[in-house]
Order: C-alpha cells, then structure tokens, then sequence
C-alpha cells in the first residue's frame, strides 16, 4: 500500500491547529500523575463524578508509554482520546485520533471552516456567528510519509483511500503523513498518529466563525476584531 510513497523530514517552526474553545483543560492530563496511573486515578474519581470518564475520553486508545503529561497536554491528548466514527478524518475514520495542523495559520483557518460549515449544514442551524475556536501553535520536525505527489489521498470527499492509508500507517508503527490542504490552495497539512511525538502547543488567538446558512464565509480574530472573508 505504501508503495511509491517517499518518508521524508518535515521541519516547520510552526504547525497551525484550531480547536473549539468550550472544552476545558482535562485535569487528569494537566497534572503530575505519572501516565501509567491515569487508568487508576480515573477510576477513582469516576466513583464520585459519574461523568469523569466522558471528560477524560478513550485512554486505551494511547499506550501508557505515548502519553503526554503535565501542562498544556490536554491540548495533545484530547485528539486521540475524543474519537468517533461520527466524526472521521481524511486519514483515520474516526476510530483512532490523529493530531491534524497546518503550516500556516490560513491553513489551519480554512480546513476548520469547511468542516464547521458542514457540521452547521447538517444541523440546521439558524445563520449567525457561531462557534468560537482557539488557535494552537507548536513544532513539527518528523520522519513523515509524504503523500503531496498523490491525488488519490487529496480526494475533496472520497476519504476511504486515505483512511485505508491511515490505518496501514498507524499499525506499522508510522509517525504521520503529510499532504496538500485540500482546502486551502498551496498550504500543507500534517496528521500525526500519536501525542508524545509533537511538543506541547502554545495558545494562540480566538476566533468567531460565520454561518451564512450554506456556509462559513466570515471568520473574525476576536483579539484585533479584524475579519477575514472566505
């Protein structure tokens, strides 16, 4: 399956990922516990809070020895332990997490914005600015398979070559693939398959985004109130 695909290094000083600014830290994974006790500690607390184990997500789903720790790890943990099938990706189909980011803010920006508008469309929601995201900011410098000469993994909506691809990858030990930003002209992406790979990321701006009904078309930068238009 990975025949013709090339594993190069991918150094950006700066990966662009935007997630939804209501979910909170998860405690569990901002403090000092030793990941191998998280299991432990888990259940402890869910026989006093009931719901700690929808908060904390699919821990099996990352060996004790991928975790990530301390300040900040939310941000890396929460992508591969709040998995579902509702929601799959170009490169997994949603049971398993990948750490998606841009190589531009735009970037990051622009794939958000056609998956929000998605999921508002099939909502039904009423027009109007909706969800507010914040941006995240690290590093990336990896080994990743190179998927940008392939336009059978950059489908705009067939994602079951890409998903088979993604799952190959992720069983036979890969650390991610990068490819073209499908929905922003010359910008690159990154999914990566496990959280101790990438360096704790550093908040960033927040931003409002737009539904127009048929689609996102606004997005405003809630620190300078500027608006970028789609």
């Amino acid at each position: 399956m990975t025949e013709g695909i090339d594993r190069n290094r991918v150094r950006w000083p700066a990966a662009w990922r935007l997630i939804r600014s209501i979910h909170p830290p998860i405690d569990l994974f901002e403090d000092i516990a030793d990941p191998q006790d998280w299991e432990a500690l888990a259940s402890a607390e869910s026989k006093t809070n009931p719901r700690i184990q929808a908060h904390i997500g699919k821990l099996d789903l990352v060996p004790p020895n991928r975790r990530v720790g301390g300040p900040g790890a939310s941000y890396l943990m929460a992508p591969f332990v709040h998995v579902s099938t509702d929601r799959p990706g170009r490169f997994t189909d949603g049971s398993y997490g990948v750490y998606s980011a841009g190589n531009r803010e735009d970037v990051a920006i622009r794939e958000v914005a056609y998956h929000h508008g998605r999921a508002m469309a099939n909502s039904g929601e009423e027009p109007g600015w909706t969800s507010q995201f914040r941006m995240l900011t690290n590093s990336v410098d990896l080994d990743l398979h190179d998927v940008r000469p392939h336009d059978l993994y950059h489908a705009p909506d067939d994602y079951r070559p890409s998903q088979a691809l993604g799952r190959h990858l992720r069983d036979s030990g890969a650390n991610g693939i990068v490819y073209r930003s499908v929905r922003c002209p010359s910008g690159e992406c990154v999914a990566i398959f496990w959280p101790d790979l990438m360096t704790i990321p550093v908040q960033g701006d927040h931003f409002d985004y737009h539904w127009n009904g048929s689609r996102v078309d606004r997005i405003r930068n809630r620190r300078t109130n500027a608006i970028f238009t789609l």
